[in-house]
């Protein structure tokens, strides 16, 4: 089963299990532990493997795991008490402020289940590991009460309000880098308080003797150890205790994230400045945003829960509109033995279609009257699209930083164009090479944007149109990316970034023109009329016939004239229509308009398949597919270039070469994209979009891949990682936003 993030925002990658080595071998640890009546049980980490054996110290005895868009919820037994260790990183698209923060809680609760009290006591710490990709390199940290330092030994406790939290960082910090997806600058915190304990304790030092202490004693002893070190040094841990006394129930709330300030380096008009995060502008010092945070934990339990109803209310208004006939065997028979079966099988839904199923292949489910894939027979896509959506929110999120804009910084800025009431919003290309602001994963991203907050997507795209305004990118297309590498949002001015120029022109267009739409900002439009002319201009020239170019599947190879990146092109240039008609531009909005509508002609000629069932991977290149997902724009901005019935010839092939986790990226391999899949599920009959909305929440219950949700894997065995030839490991993308396309094409139809 693919894994799913507890905390998503302390980190510039998403936060894997625990525990997890790094390339040096060293582990990074989160221990968690609950004591009932004087034995230890460890829910969380590995930390026991450090002690000797010990008769009151076991495993806690798993027993539910659950989430939703906010939450990651685990339950285990703890002798005569259930232990629930539950996750929030809240999303909340409307609060910038809130969404600013880069903290996440976990709340730790017991409960009897016998009907008596227990004693019951709490222990918590984390290792130095966490703040260095490195274990030779000194850390050095502090413990606060408030905004106050308390180093050194015998230190008292405050009051139940008190907010204690752990700082460490490395001593000889680099600001603006960072190693195997670490920053190299700022703190590593991890807060908790006294809350309604009956005794409160904290300790630093080597994690073999505190945890030992802690089994035997049931507390700490309020030492801060001054000996800073290496993490692979007499490992140090930072660790808190809470001892609740006789109760039936207790909790304890901790909070936990990575913090930089500054945040990013930005190239402006005043040169390369460093931002600051935008939580400073909402709450002040790291102090205060910490405690404001920790004591905010009701009020955004509510507002996320406000979210997480409308998502679900929002997936059910869709499938109420849009239901497919189902293949299904919800009847109360046996369910399907799946691919774990050693036969097949023949069987009859309960609306009396017929199937078949062989598990020795990696068809799926079939059509036995022509051999076509089916939707998975026991799954119900609302609930599976359900399952994918609420798994990609906190994903989506945790690649972006909101940063104060240089004009806020500075008194000396002279682009008048900035709003500084506003945020920059920074994306970082997570795991596939760490480029800031891709044009092309911000546009797959899209539909989580026009969906939950449209203004979003205007942030993430202001960066873009500054650099490329201000005169910082020479080339007559759209870049690629902001920078190389995150946080170094400072662009490439010799033009040298990765070349996709019909990709992301495109992109830009298509994006910009989205926000509009959804939102009826024209004056955003006029700003940026003359650089989205540009891009136009470039569209007009090379769209049709791209010639060799990459598209923004980039890891499958260069192709000449690729179908799919050529309709891009072309719907593109019929924004660009709309665009001009905001702009008062009737002349350019002709031609515009009579160029796409010329290209599309031209375009079914090279790009269909002489059977007329299907669209080619590259113009006339016979026995080649490819998911046609850049259609999608079409249906979402009400532009008709593309007509119904491309839609319903492609939605009709699809079926003809589905495997059992989905269809097939392209020809060339058996792998495919989860966004891509469903930005082109979004385009097909209802039969043919449960086909691929059921295939990708049937993978996310039995692929073989271990870590945070994939956007690229097989389509066949075991649903794994894509080999070329080694693993491509593509983690906890931002494109996870693209698994909204059905939301934000309903969005669009309610908006006419």
């Amino acid at each position: 089963m693919s894994s799913f993030s507890l905390k998503i925002r302390f980190d510039h990658d998403c936060c894997p299990n625990f525990p997890v080595a790094n390339r040096f071998g060293f582990v990074l640890t989160h221990v968690q532990i609950v004591t009932v009546d004087g034995i230890s049980y460890e829910y969380l980490g590995t930390g026991s493997n450090t002690l000797p054996r010990l008769p009151n110290l076991r495993p806690a005895k798993p027993l539910t795991v659950s989430y939703d868009s906010q939450y990651s919820n685990f339950t285990f037994a703890a002798g005569p008490a259930e232990v629930t260790a539950s996750f929030l990183s809240s999303v909340l698209p409307t609060d910038i402020c809130r969404t600013s923060i880069p903290l996440s809680y976990l709340t730790t609760s017991v409960r009897s289940t016998d009907g008596a009290n227990h004693n019951v006591q709490f222990y918590s710490d984390v290792n130095a590991a966490w703040a260095a990709s490195e274990n030779n390199v000194t850390i050095q940290w502090d413990l606060y009460e408030g905004s106050n330092v308390i180093n050194g030994s015998g230190n008292a406790t405050g009051a139940p309000s008190s907010i204690y939290s752990w700082f460490f960082y490395l001593a000889k910090s680099y600001e603006f880098a960072e190693e195997m997806d670490k920053p190299l600058w700022g703190n590593f915190t991890y807060t908790s308080s006294p809350m309604s304990a009956n005794n409160f304790s904290f300790q630093s030092g080597f994690s073999g003797d505190i945890r030992y202490q802690y089994v035997m004693q049931h507390s700490l002893e309020d030492i801060v150890d001054a000996d800073y070190r290496p993490s692979a040094t007499r490992e140090p841990i930072f660790a808190y205790a809470h001892d609740f006394g006789t109760v039936s129930s207790a909790s304890v709330r901790y909070t936990i994230g990575s913090v930089q300030q500054p945040v990013i380096r930005y190239l402006s008009s005043q040169g390369v400045v460093p931002l600051q995060p935008w939580w400073s502008e909402c709450y002040g010092d790291i102090h205060q945003m910490i405690n404001f945070h920790y004591n905010d934990f009701n009020q955004t339990q509510i507002l996320a829960s406000q979210f997480e109803s409308q998502l679900k209310a929002d997936v059910d208004t869709y499938y109420s509109a849009n239901m497919a006939m189902v293949y299904s065997n919800s009847t109360p028979s046996t369910p399907p033995p799946y691919a774990n079966s050693t036969q097949g099988f023949n069987s009859t839904d309960q609306y009396g279609n017929q199937y078949i199923f062989d598990p020795s292949t990696g068809y799926g489910f079939l059509n036995p009257q022509n051999f076509s894939g089916i939707a998975i027979p026991d799954v119900e896509e609302a609930q599976a699209y359900y399952s994918i959506v609420a798994l990609s929110t906190r994903q989506i999120m945790a690649a972006y930083t909101l940063a104060v804009p240089p004009s806020s910084n500075s008194g000396c800025n002279t682009n008048t164009s900035i709003n500084a009431t506003e945020p920059l919003m920074f994306q970082k290309e997570i795991s596939s090479n760490g480029n800031m602001n891709t044009v092309d994963v911000i546009y797959p991203a899209m539909p989580f944007f026009l969906y939950a907050n449209p203004n979003l997507l205007r942030y993430v795209l202001e960066p873009l149109y500054q650099n490329q305004e201000g005169g910082f990118y020479p080339n007559e297309y759209s870049m690629h990316d902001l920078g190389s590498h995150f946080p170094n949002a400072t662009g490439h001015v010799a033009g040298d970034d990765e070349y996709m120029p019909v990709e992301e022109s495109g992109n830009m267009i298509l994006m910009s023109y989205a926000y509009y739409y959804f939102t009826g900002d024209a004056s955003y439009l006029r700003a940026h009329y003359p650089k989205l002319q540009q891009f136009a201009t470039y569209l007009i020239e090379f769209s049709l016939t791209p010639g060799v170019q990459l598209s923004t599947d980039d890891f499958a190879g260069r192709l000449v004239n690729q179908t799919n990146l050529a309709i891009k092109g072309i719907v593109g240039i019929s924004a660009m229509a709309q665009i001009a008609i905001i702009n008062n531009d009737t002349e350019n909005a002709a031609n515009f308009s009579s160029t796409a509508q010329s290209y599309y002609t031209q375009w079914e000629e090279y790009a269909i398949d002489p059977s007329g069932t299907h669209t080619l991977l590259g113009y006339q290149w016979r026995s080649s597919y490819s998911l046609l997902y850049n259609t999608y724009p079409s249906l979402l901005l009400n532009l008709s270039i593309v007509p119904q019935s491309l839609f319903d010839m492609q939605s009709n092939w699809y079926p003809h070469v589905s495997q059992i986790f989905g269809v097939p990226l392209d020809s060339r391999h058996s792998y495919t994209k989860s966004d891509e899949s469903l930005w082109t599920a979004a385009t097909c009959s209802p039969e043919t979009r449960r086909l691929f909305v059921n295939g990708l929440g049937y993978w996310l219950n039995e692929t073989s891949t271990d870590r945070a949700f994939t956007d690229l894997f097989e389509t066949i065995d075991e649903g794994s990682y894509p080999r070329s030839p080694d693993p491509i490991y593509f983690i906890a993308r931002p494109v996870a936003g693209g698994h909204f396309s059905l939301l934000a094409l309903e969005r669009s139809q309610r908006l006419g």
